[in-house]
């Protein structure tokens, strides 16, 4: 079996518990067209996909707004959302321990807001590379980011991981032929499941000499 080199992070629902955050942020869109709340079906979805197709699916019976909510959607601020947002306790522990000797990345659906939430959290050194949909021509589950990041390093997929938490990082990761960390879902098909950050390091591929 390949070295490991490279670890790779989701961000929502694997470095961050960010689903409160995300509630507010898209009810907060809704009502600015005096639409109900999302459902929990709707909060479901938004928390696995891009931005932009998350504000296509809460508007999918009011099309007629659509185009409007995008607008005002790239122009929020999504700075007071951060509060709502919560770190995995041991997520610093976890990338003091991949440092130096495994390369450290971020393959996330987020777009805009990606950078401030690294700056925020005193996060922006442990990572190399940080590609947001915005960074590609096709975002997750397409493997576009994930391959640009093999690439970027010069590696293969045998010497990386993906951590994340949902069907699309199923997909995201196998779609470039790259082993998957279930991080807090036992029930996604994956490679390994963990249930916290610092349990990684246990795992027989950080064992390897």
């Amino acid at each position: 079996m390949a070295k490991l080199k490279l670890v790779i992070f989701d961000c929502d629902g694997v470095m961050f518990d960010s689903k409160e955050a995300n509630r507010q942020y898209y009810n907060h869109i809704l009502a600015e067209f005096s639409h109900p709340p999302m459902s929990e079906e709707e909060l479901d979805y938004v928390h696995i996909h891009n931005v932009m197709e998350s504000v296509r699916h809460i508007l999918r019976h009011y099309p007629e707004d659509i185009a409007r909510a995008e607008e005002y959607r790239a122009d929020l601020d999504y700075q007071p959302y951060l509060q709502h947002m919560r770190i995995e306790p041991d997520l610093i522990e976890f990338l003091e321990f991949l440092k130096p000797d495994y390369e450290r990345a971020i393959s996330t659906s987020r777009t805009t807001t990606m950078g401030t939430i690294l700056d925020i959290f005193g996060l922006t050194p442990y990572f190399g590379m940080v590609i947001t949909a915005f960074d590609v021509a096709n975002p997750k589950p397409h493997p576009e980011a994930l391959l640009t990041i093999l690439e970027h390093y010069r590696i293969s997929p045998a010497e990386a991981i993906y951590i994340g938490d949902s069907i699309i990082d199923r997909e995201h990761s196998a779609g470039a032929g790259m082993r998957l960390i279930a991080f807090k879902n036992p029930k996604l098909a994956a490679e390994y499941h963990v249930s916290s950050f610092m349990e990684i390091t246990r795992l027989p591929i950080f064992q390897q000499e």
